[in-house]
């Protein structure tokens, strides 16, 4: 699909780059305009930090550097000459952002500390996967620092709240926002939560994630500010990623149907496309009428395309279904005659005859409507993947059925793991964000106190 949509070129010389082509880039930069959109209209502020970061600043955090040194890429040599001291691509900015947030952060007046960039990092991932584990990927990354830990707190679920905001209400992306077990944290957080989706195969991919990182790098990077009383303390931080990459893969499988892409009105590169259909001696009555919707549809701020290329109309209603373009608007001489044009829907793949003074009207109804039926297609797919479980034949019912578990869980990282090991590579992805732990009855796997309620299922 990526290949025939012309999104990416994967013949780089270099596994895991890819070359990301003028379709997928024009939809990479609006998913980009919204979340930026959302974050500052929540406080935040962009920046952009340099791509290398020194090696003393990357090993301050013990845990941090511990979880991401297998994967970085080291600048050792510049020309001819060996470097003093090793450089890393930046595989994640915490360490970055963190050195100067302690020059930068001296009283509680410059609290709290709210920035952004967006930018790829990089990663030595072994397997790779276009939009969903490559070693350059695109992200948004927020690092946020505050005087209180009620403050960090409510950060994540601002977080939580701009993720549904884009993924959902405007990419119509489903997806549960879990708090991670603690062995599957980010390296040097407190506690991580994440987005995950799922898949037509029925696998789950995290699309967002954001980390309560308590004060572990304000000690670290001894980021501390005088209060109101002249006290001096550390900050508490979180830092929130969304993951632009993961999302253009959801975008694409979740919409996409045999036929290509299914994209959102929104996101939509082209939102409108006009073909032409006629005869040669048809020529000029058809092409006036399409050059005059284009230039209706361009006044009214709609990203239209008339096509005129040496092409049949059957292969450019191919095309275009194929990129995933939400409306195609045919016009030929029985259109003339009529005073209308043909709709054909992308995400319905129905027709509707619309007279010429209603297009407009039209337009601001379907491109709601588009995005509600996206909606209510992903929602019932993904709510048909998720089942509660009991017992442990319920439970290898279920993962053979490729769904999502609700389940009764011990709590226990070798429990875990045994599951893992013997369904399937099932993992558990963790709990919902409000949840308490409790008395959940009997783990569904090991039979032990349950003192969980947890999701479950097969990766990416």
């Amino acid at each position: 699909m990526l290949t025939k949509a012309d999104l990416v070129d994967i013949r780089y010389g270099v596994q895991g780059f890819i070359v990301h082509k003028p379709w997928a880039m024009k939809i990479i930069k609006q998913i980009y305009r919204m979340f930026e959109e959302e974050l500052e209209k929540t406080g935040h502020e962009p920046v952009l930090f340099p791509l290398v970061i020194p090696e003393e600043y990357f090993e301050k955090e013990k845990e941090h550097v511990e979880g991401f040194k297998p994967e970085v890429f080291w600048i050792t040599e510049a020309g001819d000459e060996k470097l003093e001291r090793r450089l890393a691509l930046r595989p994640t900015s915490e360490t970055a952002f963190y050195s100067l947030y302690a020059l930068w952060i001296q009283s509680w007046k410059e609290l709290p500390l709210k920035l952004y960039q967006s930018v790829a990092v990089y990663r030595y991932e072994k397997a790779t996967r276009p939009f969903i584990r490559g070693r350059e990927f695109l992200w948004i990354e927020a690092h946020c620092a505050f005087a209180t830990r009620d403050e960090a707190l409510k950060q994540i679920r601002e977080d939580m709240e701009n993720t549904r905001r884009v993924v959902w209400d405007r990419l119509a992306i489903p997806f549960l926002f879990l708090k991670r077990p603690p062995w599957d944290k980010f390296a040097g957080a407190e506690d991580t939560y994440a987005a995950d989706t799922i898949l037509p195969d029925d696998r789950v991919l995290q699309i967002s994630s954001t980390h309560d990182l308590g004060q572990r790098f304000a000690k670290v990077f001894n980021i501390t500010f005088v209060d109101k009383e002249g006290n001096r303390n550390y900050v508490w931080q979180t830092c929130y990623g969304p993951g632009v990459w993961r999302i253009v893969a959801a975008l694409v499988s979740i919409h996409g149907d045999d036929k290509g892409l299914v994209l959102p009105f929104e996101v939509a590169p082209i939102q409108a496309v006009i073909i032409p259909i006629y005869y040669s001696e048809e020529a000029k009555s058809v092409l006036e009428k399409c050059e005059m919707i284009e230039g209706i549809l361009k006044r009214s701020g709609y990203r239209v395309f008339l096509d005129l290329r040496e092409r049949t109309p059957g292969w450019k209603f191919n095309d275009w279904e194929l990129r995933g373009v939400p409306i195609r608007i045919e016009v030929g001489k029985k259109e003339i005659e009529g005073g209308y044009v043909v709709i054909f829907r992308r995400d319905t793949k129905s027709r509707i005859k619309v007279k010429d003074d209603e297009l407009l009207t039209m337009l601001e109804k379907l491109k709601d409507d588009i995005l509600l039926t996206l909606k209510k297609r992903a929602e019932e797919y993904f709510n048909s993947r998720i089942v509660k479980v009991q017992t442990r034949e319920e439970l290898i019912r279920a993962v053979k059925d490729g769904k999502i578990v609700f389940m009764p869980f011990c709590g226990s990282e070798e429990c875990a793991e045994d599951m893992k090991v013997n369904l399937e590579g099932l993992r558990v992805r963790g709990t919902d964000i409000f949840h308490e732990e409790g008395d959940y009855g009997l783990c569904t796997w090991c039979g032990k106190t349950a003192r969980f309620m947890v999701y479950a299922a097969r990766a990416y």
